[in-house]
């Protein structure tokens, strides 16, 4: 079930930097509503509303009401600025919604099921987190599931194998790069560890080999003086 979500926000009077830093001392963040073939609008949310909000995974690809001055219109966020080492956000963009107009959204990836490799000793490596997809805002899924329980050692699942809910395009994809998503394999460490063990076995032979003709040279020098008689 989608979660419903809702800000409050009100319209900014005061623009220019000068103006934005008083609005972060007074604990607001200043916002932008573009979109929709409407005029932008810029406006204020509180700060501690709005990073609860972001606190949660399912808000970066949900439709959010957005309320302005007590006027509703449907956003998802866009672009968000934070400050470089402080737990504060600084800026956040939202973009209008059409219910006819494709999207394009970053959506995690949620992977589920057990890789039987991994029982055998394989490691699973993540090399994508997240993917953009195009589709309709009734279509905009909050994450997408990677099942791994087929995933067998020293296989990788790429962007053409993961099964998409109705509606969703894979941006990616679309542009002809098939790239892997996630893939197990047996740890280099462990590979590397079997390697000298496989080595100092294929070693001992000759050894033994050099053992036995230093046994033989004893004997062969002994038999020279009996050839020049």
């Amino acid at each position: 079930m989608r979660l419903h979500l809702k800000l409050h926000a009100n319209t900014r009077g005061d623009l220019g930097r000068g103006a934005s830093r008083r609005l972060r001392r007074d604990g607001m963040v200043p916002v932008v509503i573009y979109g929709a073939e409407k005029p932008a609008q810029s406006a204020v949310i509180d700060h501690n509303v709005l990073a609860n909000a972001l606190a949660n995974e399912a808000f970066y690809t949900s439709i959010v009401d957005m309320s302005i001055d007590g006027v509703d219109q449907q956003v998802i966020i866009k672009d968000l600025q934070r400050h470089p080492y402080k737990p504060k956000i600084l800026h956040a963009d939202f973009l209008r919604i059409s219910e006819k107009t494709e999207l394009r959204v970053h959506v995690p990836l949620h992977f589920v099921g057990d890789s039987p490799a991994v029982k055998a000793g394989g490691v699973i490596n993540h090399m994508v987190n997240e993917v953009e997809v195009s589709c309709l805002p009734k279509d905009m899924p909050e994450f997408i599931e990677v099942d791994l329980s087929g995933l067998q050692m020293d296989e990788s699942i790429h962007l053409s194998q993961i099964k998409l809910p109705a509606g969703l395009k894979l941006v990616t994809l679309q542009h002809g790069n098939d790239l892997p998503v996630v893939s197990v394999h047996v740890p280099r460490a462990v590979k590397e560890d079997e390697a000298p063990a496989a080595e100092a076995a294929e070693g001992a032979a000759p050894a033994d080999a050099k053992k036995a003709d230093a046994a033989a040279k004893p004997a062969d020098a002994a038999k020279k003086p009996e050839a020049k008689k």
